[in-house]
């Protein structure tokens, strides 16, 4: 089925980038069981499709992106993952970080990084009953990009992945050809100074890459406020999170 996507105001924003970068020490199929993640959170199921979104603590490249995107209720995210069943049926997180597409154990990816209550900075994010339709052929295309290789430059059309990135393509598949997420351009600049943040200089000049303000992509932080989603759980607090009452 095709699902038409309502305008929404467009504004700029950043890019999930090297947040999507933890260097995880993980196979690409794991052998984790599923009920970890109950047995050390057990007042909540997730289920296959969630959208694991987290404020993960990568220094200088987290900082920078959270100062120019904003997430849900003020949340500041700078990863996002999606759950799925794996070969053996069990519940992992597939993500895109460095070393490439992958799938992740949901205890492991929920440890990452702890509030002040010892409680992991991550939202749940669910697909609104009318979507729930797309989550097979979205799982199914994620499954099919294990093992492809993390877009290090963030460019949306060479077959590469970021976090973000992976999710885009995977529902816009699933949605025959009409994404649900939506492609902003990006910045790179410090919203105080309007130059580029000196750690993105850095970071592009090793690379030998234009820096590629104003292209399209999108970030953790704009899916978060999808109309297309619900958040339906707090496992903690992210930084910046008001959730309305």
């Amino acid at each position: 089925m095709s699902l038409s996507l309502p305008k929404i105001i467009l504004f700029s924003f950043f890019l999930c980038s090297l947040s999507c970068t933890a260097d995880q020490n993980t196979d690409l199929e794991s052998s984790a069981p599923e009920t970890t993640s109950k047995v050390l959170y057990p007042d909540f199921d997730l289920q296959e499709g969630d959208l694991l979104f987290t404020d993960e603590d990568c220094g200088p490249f987290c900082d920078a992106i959270e100062k120019v995107t904003h997430g849900i209720d003020g949340a500041k995210f700078s990863h996002v993952g999606m759950i799925i069943k794996n070969r053996r049926n069990q519940l992992v997180v597939m993500e895109a970080i460095t070393k490439g597409v992958l799938e992740t154990p949901i205890d492991s990816f929920l440890l990452r990084s702890q509030d002040e209550q010892k409680q992991p900075k991550v939202l749940v994010g669910r697909l609104k009953p009318a979507f729930l339709a797309l989550i097979p052929a979205a799982a199914q295309y994620v499954k099919e990009r294990i093992g492809k290789s993390y877009d290090t430059v963030f460019d949306i059309n060479n077959d590469q992945y970021y976090c973000s990135e992976l999710l885009y393509y995977a529902f816009k598949n699933a949605n025959n050809g009409t994404p649900i997420f939506q492609l902003r351009p990006m910045t790179f600049k410090d919203p105080d100074t309007e130059k580029t943040f000196p750690i993105w200089e850095d970071y592009f000049e090793k690379l030998n890459y234009p820096i590629p303000e104003d292209q399209p992509g999108l970030n953790p932080g704009s899916m978060s406020r999808s109309l297309y989603i619900d958040i339906v759980h707090a496992y903690g607090k992210p930084t910046g999170y008001r959730p309305r009452k």
